[in-house]
């Protein structure tokens, strides 16, 4: 490595990774002189990132004195997270490590609107954090999951079915400044993050229990239908935002039914739990929403375990050609439909359909985290973007300067 490739912030990586975690390893991970390592090393200890750890084992006859072992400090600083759901809502204190501080969740309808909600947050931030002890200067930065299509450039909610009010609204700018409000400090600007939640999901999940899983798919079937995709270990989002969002994948047999985002014969229109709520309600057993569909589905009730069934050969005839395309390693159901009958009805159809060298490798899995996913992986997305070699790099230049 030379010039910015070795880095304060390219060392931090490489701590975090776990390739050097010394200060000789880093010396031979990176080229750099020792002294240049201590002083790049200085600048993180000085803004508090790194922490000492337990001495290093020394290989090799006779020992020699143990090098001491370089660790990130998950514990400087705490994210805010948040997880809108189109009834409910989850928020939490988290460390850098992903360890939940405190957390809370209640119904706060998506549809209440962005001022409404993002309001509440705030003050559900600011209480929780009182909760934890933790100082408001200690929050590095916001992360938030909702339940549609995100610009990630622009941090905007792009044409979302399920989120009337939210289009192009600022999110970021009010978040941060009823996060201000609510603490009443003169404190510069908390970077606020938002993603769509299947993607959220996709990268806690990944990280949580398929770390070395190169192509990883998370399909959630909850109000709607969306997907995340994560490539070797990054996320995968598209030009703007759409990738994965195969909800809106157009059936050919479904013309007459009826979508959220107004076309005819889509995926959600079908097999989604909010198409499901209302199948189940026309055939006599009332259904209000997704949850409510999980809910028959965990009691047994025959008309729900038929529909989730024929809902997930519905998906799973649109999975056969987006797992032909991605070729992934681990196929994830999550979801208020991640159940034992609509997993059978994707298996049928995907192992019917596909090719076999397209599913020779491929596993077929339901939730590790389960409802806190989007949660924890909105968080994980801030500290991700915080600490990367750039962001790190940018950040501790500003410490210097300021």
């Amino acid at each position: 490595m030379t010039g910015n490739q070795a880095s304060a912030g390219h060392l931090l990586r490489l701590i975090r990774d776990g390739r050097a975690t010394t200060r000789g390893a880093l010396q031979q991970a990176t080229g750099l002189s020792r002294s240049t390592v201590g002083h790049r090393l200085d600048q993180l200890f000085a803004a508090g990132w790194l922490r000492e750890g337990e001495a290093a084992p020394v290989a090799g006859p006779g020992g020699g004195r143990p090098s001491v072992r370089l660790e990130f400090d998950a514990e400087h600083a705490v994210v805010l997270a948040a997880d809108l759901g189109t009834h409910d809502t989850s928020a939490a204190v988290v460390d850098l490590a992903g360890t939940v501080l405190a957390e809370r969740s209640a119904r706060m309808p998506i549809a209440d609107g962005p001022d409404h909600v993002l309001d509440a947050l705030a003050r559900w931030f600011a209480e929780l954090l009182k909760e934890t002890g933790i100082p408001h200067e200690r929050v590095c930065g916001i992360g938030l999951s909702v339940p549609g299509p995100v610009d990630w450039a622009s941090g905007q909610v792009v044409q979302p079915p399920i989120m009337p009010g939210w289009d192009g609204h600022p999110v970021r700018r009010r978040l941060q400044e009823a996060w201000t409000r609510h603490i009443s400090a003169d404190l510069p600007p908390v970077p606020v993050l938002l993603d769509n939640d299947a993607n959220a999901m996709a990268y806690a999940e990944q990280r949580a229990g398929h770390p070395d899983c190169a192509a990883f798919l998370l399909v959630k079937v909850s109000t709607g239908i969306g997907a995340g995709v994560v490539a070797d270990g990054r996320l995968y989002r598209g030009i703007d935002g759409g990738a994965g969002d195969i909800g809106h994948i157009r059936l050919h047999d479904c013309t007459e039914a009826l979508c959220m985002c107004g076309s005819f014969g889509c995926l959600a229109a079908v097999a989604s739990g909010r198409a499901l709520a209302a199948q189940l309600t026309r055939a006599g057993v009332a259904t209000d929403s997704a949850a409510g569909v999980r809910d028959h589905l965990a009691a047994g009730q025959p008309d729900a375990v038929r529909l989730a069934r024929e809902a997930g050969r519905r998906v799973g005839e649109v999975l056969v050609t987006v797992v032909t395309v991605l070729n992934p390693g681990v196929l994830m159901i999550a979801g208020d439909l991640a159940g034992t009958p609509f997993l059978t009805g994707v298996r049928e159809l995907l192992y019917q359909r596909a090719m076999p060298r397209t599913t020779a490798h491929l596993s077929v899995v339901t939730s590790r985290l389960g409802e806190r996913a989007g949660l924890l992986g909105a968080a994980a997305i801030v500290v991700e973007d915080l600490y990367s070699p750039e962001r790190a790099d940018a950040r501790l230049a500003a410490l210097a300067s300021g």
